[in-house]
């Protein structure tokens, strides 16, 4: 498999922020017309206690639309939850998503974390360490559904026998795998599964870079090569354009919030600025080798977001 080593950005879409599909659809189009290369949704079943009234599409259904309505966007996840749904059959969701889009998935998968969620659906939330063992094991099943003819897998949790599989994922020899966390074990998953890794909680630039210090040691474990492993950085991107702007923007999200000004600088998982100010704040990313970003704007602000950040900081980022 090849990668672009160009850096790119893409508009990371929160499902269970309200959005309806004719929004995310726009939102893609529009992507895809001013120079970003990717959509990615989360997974999620719902926000939290309240939100009963609040749109909570399934990812998986959005990219589904998607692979239809643009054509060289890149739809990913980032990323589905292996709990939610049986990995064969995720394999095959995947799959068919790679050709109705022409080979444009990027699957990123995690172990999953939301209690909250699980004890609603009726879902089981074991230990961490058995959501990773069943991880594992998810990404043994997938991998060998998309390049076997006639995959077999006997593991403690799943199990598959000759599950025939037609079509095979477009991209070969299957969609790109991005593995989201950052705990030692994952990363071992991602040195032996993944093309790309998502290091998760909005880390900032000492976290990620001892992250990827761990990644180097599992890659030295498993014999891969480090870098044949594409890095990407989640992060939230409140952007105006001038610094009276920043400051109103800010001023609406802390309202928004419930929150002081003070307050939401301190703990916004991210960079509230002008595109001088992102770009400064994304650039040592890149300098870290980072190659892909999935920017999360403020909910309902994605249009103007998009917009200034394809005009003023991509080329920044690239200069």
């Amino acid at each position: 498999m090849s990668y672009s080593r160009q850096v790119e950005i893409g508009i990371q879409i929160e499902p269970q922020f309200g959005f309806g599909y004719e929004e995310i659809r726009d939102l893609g189009k529009l992507a895809e017309e001013v120079g970003f290369n990717s959509l990615w949704c989360s997974d999620h079943l719902f926000l939290d206690a309240n939100s009963e009234d609040k749109n909570c599409l399934d990812p998986w259904t959005v990219l589904t639309g998607l692979a239809v309505e643009t054509t060289t966007l890149r739809l990913g996840t980032l990323v589905t939850c292996v709990s939610f749904r049986a990995p064969q059959m995720l394999a095959r969701i995947a799959a068919a998503v790679d050709s109705m889009s022409g080979g444009r998935v990027d699957f990123g998968i995690g172990a999953g974390w939301k209690q909250l969620e699980y004890d609603a659906y009726g879902i089981p939330f074991p230990s961490a360490r058995e959501r990773v063992d069943r991880f594992e094991e998810a990404l043994e099943i997938i991998t060998r559904m998309w390049t076997e003819a006639r995959p077999n897998y006997q593991g403690t949790h799943y199990q598959i026998d000759n599950a025939f599989m037609s079509p095979k994922p477009v991209q070969n020899p299957h969609p790109p795998i991005w593995v989201g966390g950052a705990k030692p074990r994952v990363l071992g998953l991602a040195s032996r599964f993944a093309q790309g890794l998502n290091v998760s909680g909005f880390p900032p630039i000492e976290r990620y870079t001892e992250v990827l210090d761990n990644l180097r040691i599992a890659c030295q474990k498993t014999g891969r090569d480090y870098d044949t492993i594409n890095k990407s950085h989640f992060t939230g991107v409140a952007i105006a354009s001038d610094q009276a702007g920043v400051d109103a923007l800010a001023n609406d999200i802390a309202r928004e919030r419930g929150v002081s000004f003070d307050e939401l600088r301190s703990n916004y998982r991210g960079v509230i600025g002008t595109p001088d100010q992102v770009t400064e704040y994304l650039r040592p990313y890149v300098g870290l080798g980072v190659e892909q970003f999935m920017l999360v704007f403020p909910y309902q602000r994605e249009v103007e977001s998009v917009q200034l950040v394809a005009e003023k900081v991509l080329p920044g980022l690239r200069g």
